[in-house]
């Protein structure tokens, strides 16, 4: 893609400025900061955190499911707003540390680029923007209906769709610019600093960067964060940090990531042992069982394990082979079974022993287990210069890495595999589906396509644009490039609606809804 236009103003901005910094401070469209902006320290990274949370889609974010969604669990539940504001305060206060270390780990946090905990508080506020509705259970769909439906080979990730608002779809105060935030936001965010089509290109050896091993070889990397059409600002922002290597995060990107850990095997804990989802019992029993046996089960053959994966003690056997097959640079026999210990002790026979019965004496004591637990992970950061190619620049140590892990386990296998979320994820599938052949289709009717909601028809004529632009030199029809703008503008248009207004939206295209106005709404 020739990246000359709007990639080209905030390099020429960069010209003028002095040193990396001024780098990290390029917008695509030059800007003059007002009086006000101007006194406060640090005011263009101050500028960048309120432009995302006076954003649209950043309030969107209260009304969107985190892991379960809110109507169908009949309590308060994390939501992706609350996730972000989480993640936000964890990584501020691990950037602030690492700002103001003045040792080799602080020395080395500065050739690297620097740790402004500003930036790190804006991309923590900006990493969920992307997240459609239903979760995780949305954004695969969305994944399999861009391919299948639309033809779309980079389908859907969330991550690129966070990137894609905040350098197009999101815009500020003029056309073209998105927020129009500078480098070092724009880095942060990248959690996944490649294309999908690298997950096919990849030729550094049989070991790779987190997310890049395609599932299933030609569909390119599962995950990524940035579509072929923004490429451009992709390539600009990581331009500012010349001493980060090539599909690595920066630091305060990977500050961000620690913290979305660190926020996502808590606090997720938090909402199931509220709602009872977690059952002491049978928590109880894959610890004990696996920490009694844990010499027979290393023994059982991968099949064997396999076909009786639902037997006490086998999910967590299976989570120790995982770990250290992908992980090999930190994953640690001895220390996984430390981090089983010390979480059967202090979450499954501490915590999880005493039903939660809404008493305030219960609210006290799980947020003086979450504030424990939070503050241990933040000190358990660690520094390295030169990272192996699974890990960022900084990481948790030993120890907390295998805590995170097997936390995140706890929640899969107690929560996340049960029928019942399945049976209520696969409806919520459904009205996605629905959602995406009623705009499709009405789309593509030629006699009532201008009564089609007004910011689909935008979303639809952005995508054109930068297919356009991307086809120069490719192969592509008129025709092709229409249709590829439409798939991609009713992905957008989908994937920034509320839960609520998803169903809304899918009761009104289906005519089952009876209140017209009210779904109007959505539109």
């Amino acid at each position: 893609m020739d990246a000359s236009g709007r990639a080209g103003r905030g390099l020429m901005t960069a010209m003028s400025m002095d040193g990396a910094d001024g780098l990290r401070r390029v917008r695509k469209v030059a800007e003059t900061l007002d009086e006000s902006q101007r006194l406060e320290r640090g005011p263009e990274y101050r500028v960048d955190l309120e432009r995302i949370r006076f954003s649209p889609y950043f309030s969107r974010m209260s009304a969107v499911t985190q892991v379960i969604s809110q109507s169908g669990a009949g309590l308060a539940v994390h939501n992706r707003l609350t996730h972000t504001v989480k993640v936000t305060a964890v990584a501020r206060a691990i950037a602030v540390s690492l700002a103001a270390d003045t040792g080799e780990r602080g020395q080395v946090v500065a050739r690297l680029g620097g740790c402004d905990p500003v930036v790190v508080q804006a991309a923590a506020s900006a990493h969920d923007l992307g997240h459609p509705p239903f979760g995780h259970l949305g954004e695969q769909t969305l994944d399999r209906l861009a391919r299948d439906r639309f033809g779309l080979e980079e389908g859907f990730e969330g991550n690129a769709q966070s990137f894609r608002i905040l350098t197009r779809l999101d815009e500020y105060d003029r056309a073209g610019a998105g927020l129009n935030l500078t480098a070092a936001v724009r880095a942060a965010v990248l959690k996944y600093p490649w294309d999908r089509a690298e997950g096919d290109r990849w030729s550094g050896g049989a070991e790779r960067p987190r997310g890049l091993t395609p599932r299933v070889p030609g569909e390119g990397a599962p995950k990524f964060s940035a579509y072929t059409l923004d490429l451009d600002d992709f390539e600009e922002a990581r331009a500012a940090y010349p001493a980060i290597a090539a599909r690595q995060q920066t630091v305060e990107c990977s500050v961000m990531d620690i913290a979305d850990d660190i926020a996502y095997s808590l606090h997720d804990l938090d909402d199931f042992y509220r709602a009872s989802l977690l059952g002491h019992a049978a928590v109880s029993t894959e610890f004990r069982t696996w920490r009694a046996e844990r010499v027979a089960l290393s023994q059982l053959p991968a099949a064997t394990l396999a076909a009786t994966s639902r037997a006490p003690g086998r999910g967590l056997e299976a989570l120790r082979r995982r770990l250290l097959a992908k992980d090999a640079w930190i994953a640690q026999d001895d220390a996984f079974g430390d981090s089983v210990a010390r979480i059967q002790e202090d979450v499954v026979d501490g915590l999880l022993a005493v039903p939660f019965d809404g008493s305030l004496d219960a609210d006290r004591a799980l947020a003086v287990f979450m504030s424990g637990w939070v503050s241990r992970l933040q000190r358990s950061i660690i520094v390295m210069e030169e990272p192996p190619i699974r890990s960022g620049h900084v990481s948790l140590d030993t120890a907390a890495w295998h805590d995170v892990a097997v936390l995140k386990f706890l929640q899969e296998r107690f929560v996340l595999h049960r029928p019942d979320l399945a049976v209520y994820q696969r409806g919520q599938a459904s009205v996605i589906e629905r959602l995406v052949e009623a705009l499709a289709a009405w789309l593509d009717d030629p006699r009532d396509v201008h009564r089609a909601p007004r910011r689909l028809l935008d979303l639809v004529g952005l995508a054109e644009l930068d297919y356009r632009e991307a086809a120069i030199g490719l192969d592509l029809s008129r025709d092709r490039v229409h249709a590829l703008a439409i798939g991609r503008g009713v992905i957008d248009y989908i994937a920034s609606l509320t839960d609520a207004q998803a169903r809304a939206l899918a009761g009104l295209v289906s005519g089952s809804s009876e209140r017209l106005w009210d779904g109007g709404q959505v539109l």
